[in-house]
């Protein structure tokens, strides 16, 4: 079958995304001419292959439950939120919050992400090739992250039931977030990740395993305390 082709020169963002909403399970398009467009590919549940050809803005991939879509390019703030199901691959660097609140599914980002990458992750899968930014993981509640290159400052803080894989250095652990032993488990499951995300420089028995220390867990209120 022959993709589709849309081009962000001739269409509106809407235009575009009601043509992908479209297609058929199984149906390629390719978008041409982004140049930085915001909200590509937004919100579908279909299963196609997505193909966007340039750099392209915030929240690219976002809502998705079904389809696998590639960015040859950077993308903006928020790729791949609240995705769902299926995949979003970036050729390049991400900017802030790559990944926030995804309940399901696989982001792969070839090049580095900025700060706040997997914030409130729910249940996703988060690969990026290179480097993370300051407060990667924050308050993820679970999923996975596997990071290639090195992790900034803050990593993990408030973290619950989330694992975070880091083959470089980190330069600091946010609250509750500890290093804990890497097991046999743990060698398997980072060598499936390293080898769905493409990254053949990660070793998977050096890794560091970043976990919950659960000492924020729970609350304890004085007895008749208001607030």
């Amino acid at each position: 079958m022959e993709p589709v082709i849309l081009s962000c020169a001739e269409l509106s963002t809407r235009e575009i995304n009601d043509a992908l909403a479209a297609l058929p399970d199984g149906a390629r398009a390719r978008v041409l001419e982004p140049r930085g467009r915001h909200n590509l590919a937004v919100g579908l549940g279909n299963r196609i292959a997505v193909d966007i050809e340039g750099n392209a803005g915030y929240f690219i991939g976002g809502l998705g439950q079904g389809p696998d879509v590639v960015v040859s390019g950077f993308v903006g703030w928020s790729v791949g939120e609240n995705l769902m199901a299926g995949s979003v691959r970036v050729k390049g660097n991400a900017s802030e919050c790559a990944g926030a609140s995804s309940h399901g599914g696989t982001i792969v980002i070839e090049g580095d992400a900025s700060s706040r990458a997997g914030i409130s992750l729910k249940g996703g899968t988060i690969l990026v090739a290179g480097n993370v930014g300051h407060m990667s993981g924050f308050m993820a509640q679970a999923g996975v992250m596997l990071i290639g290159g090195d992790a900034g400052d803050a990593l993990g803080d408030s973290l619950y039931e989330a694992v975070i894989y880091v083959a470089g250095k980190i330069a600091s652990l946010g609250s509750d977030a500890r290093v804990e032993e890497l097991t046999e488990a743990d060698v398997r499951a980072v060598k499936a990740l390293a080898e769905k995300g493409g990254f053949d420089h990660v070793q998977p028995e050096n890794v560091t395993r970043v976990a919950s220390a659960r000492g924020l867990y729970n609350f304890d209120a004085l007895k008749d305390q208001k607030y």
